[in-house]
């Protein structure tokens, strides 16, 4: 398991990439930095928020997750 700030953390790091590409490619397409930056800041709050609530879902989910062994200390 992942504590939630981990998972936020994540979400975080993966949307700034994700929210620079969103700024390039709305730029390109509408050659218009001030619509591009329009469309990057909405897109990176509703995006990361989407992402984490993503991320704790799969946190609870046991799928292709393996166990420690019984032995094993946090």
């Amino acid at each position: 398991m992942e504590r939630s700030h981990r998972s936020l953390a994540k979400a975080v790091s993966y949307r700034i990439t994700g929210t620079l590409a969103t700024v390039l490619v709305s730029w390109l397409v509408t050659g218009q930095i001030q619509a591009a930056l329009s469309i990057g800041f909405v897109e990176l709050f509703a995006k990361t928020g989407l992402y984490y609530l993503h991320e704790r879902a799969w946190n609870r989910i046991g799928l292709g997750r393996l166990q420690p062994p019984e032995d094993f200390q946090i």
